[in-house]
């Protein structure tokens, strides 16, 4: 027997959940996650969220930003709306129970990445995204209309046979739960927030989650995609043999780490780019890769020596934990790092609603297409895309719903 809820959702990273939460006022809600229910790109990212809260900083700064890291590429009103709604959908994550690092005065400790003309990262020490998915999954907690169902691998998605060619609306997904049963949920609104591909690399920052599913089913049943061969790859990777996809956070250069050759120890990146280490992530990457090739160098090092043992160890207390474990003592000696995977910018076409353009199917976060992205994504624009339009999407989901008829396949 088909399980039924007024909401689906693929995915329980900030896309998802930033949904279901807001979904969950209007009808049921069933997050649907391959592993645990919180284990995705989302729990991993160390950055932070980039939003405008200084008074020296401003919208048109950050959407210029976001459009010279993208190439130009960009969609504008989409970078408009995302840049512009940022700020109140992370006040609200703040209201929700999310704790950042803050002043003494009680002001977010804003710091800076790569690509970013000013200081506009709010972040959680080096684990933000960590921070982030506990406060959403302790607040759907609270909701008695969100059902989680982990451990369960959608398959493809279910649309219905008998309307007329263009009409066929998305009713639902056949989802392979952990006993081995094939299972039939049907939803009048069905969201892809599966997240991206990563593990299709061999280095790349992504859990054994991001296997590109979400983009594979919508492809299959007839959706469009676009920019799939946009896939930003992160500068800094730890590279060390019994490591696995462990970032070395953009905020290490942000906060002053220095890029310098594995065999020299000199400094190459002001020959790519005036901003040097903050220059935008698909250069600072290009020239990595330039330059291990040149060499011959299996890796470059990331150092933070001069910052002191004292601040590494508070400002990054993860990473340097982590390193640790791996043989690296970042406050006495360089961290070797290799560009990774990390960042689908391309994915399902969506509009500024979070609708594809198949009737009933919505996609959300690193699998949809916004435009918001265009070549490459600037920092700590995905948690800020996730909180946009994870609630963007719901006004539009809620519009009149058809019946819901779920006239499946005989043979399924």
């Amino acid at each position: 027997m088909a399980r039924s809820f007024d909401f689906l959702v693929m995915g329980g990273g900030v896309a998802g959940l930033s949904f279901a939460l807001e979904a969950a006022r209007h009808g049921t809600v069933a997050v649907l996650t391959k592993r645990s229910r919180s284990e995705g790109n989302t729990v991993y990212a160390q950055g932070g969220i980039a939003a405008v809260l200084a008074d020296d900083d401003s919208f048109e700064r950050h959407v210029e930003d976001t459009i010279v890291a993208g190439a130009g590429l960009n969609k504008r009103s989409i970078v408009e709306i995302t840049v512009k709604e940022g700020p109140a959908r992370l006040k609200a994550l703040a209201a929700m129970g999310a704790e950042f690092n803050r002043k003494a005065n009680g002001d977010f400790d804003l710091t800076r990445e790569g690509g970013h003309s000013k200081r506009r990262i709010v972040h959680s020490g080096d684990v933000t995204g960590k921070e982030v998915e506990r406060a959403m999954l302790a607040a759907c907690d609270e909701l008695p209309n969100i059902t989680f169902f982990p451990d369960a691998t959608a398959i493809d998605l279910i649309r219905d046979r008998e309307a007329p060619h263009g009409k066929a609306r998305v009713q639902g997904v056949y989802v392979l739960l952990d006993d081995g049963v094939i299972e039939t949920f049907l939803g009048k609104v069905t969201v892809l927030a599966t997240g991206g591909a990563g593990k299709v690399y061999l280095y790349t920052s992504n859990p054994d989650v991001a296997t590109g599913d979400g983009v594979a089913m919508a492809y299959r049943a007839g959706a469009r995609i676009a920019n799939m061969e946009f896939y930003q790859f992160h500068p800094t990777c730890l590279f060390h043999p019994d490591a696995k996809s462990f970032l070395i956070s953009e905020a290490l250069r942000g906060e002053g780490g220095k890029l310098r050759l594995k065999s020299t120890g000199e400094r190459f990146m002001k020959r790519y780019h005036e901003l040097a280490e903050l220059a935008p992530r698909d250069v600072v990457a290009r020239a990595i890769d330039a330059e291990m090739k040149r060499t011959g160098a299996d890796c470059v090092h990331l150092d933070m020596t001069h910052l002191g043992k004292a601040y590494l160890v508070e400002r990054f207390p993860t990473i340097y934990a982590t390193c640790r474990e791996f043989g690296v003592d970042m406050a006495v000696q360089p961290i070797p790092v290799v560009p990774a995977a990390h960042y689908m910018c391309g994915g399902i076409v969506t509009d500024e609603h979070g609708r594809t353009s198949l009737p009933g199917l919505y996609a959300i976060g690193e699998v949809s297409c916004t435009g918001l992205h265009g070549a490459n994504r600037l920092a700590s624009n995905s948690l800020l895309e996730g909180l946009v339009f994870g609630h963007r999407a719901v006004a539009a989901a809620r519009e009149p719903w058809p019946a819901l008829h779920a006239r499946l396949p005989e043979d399924r």
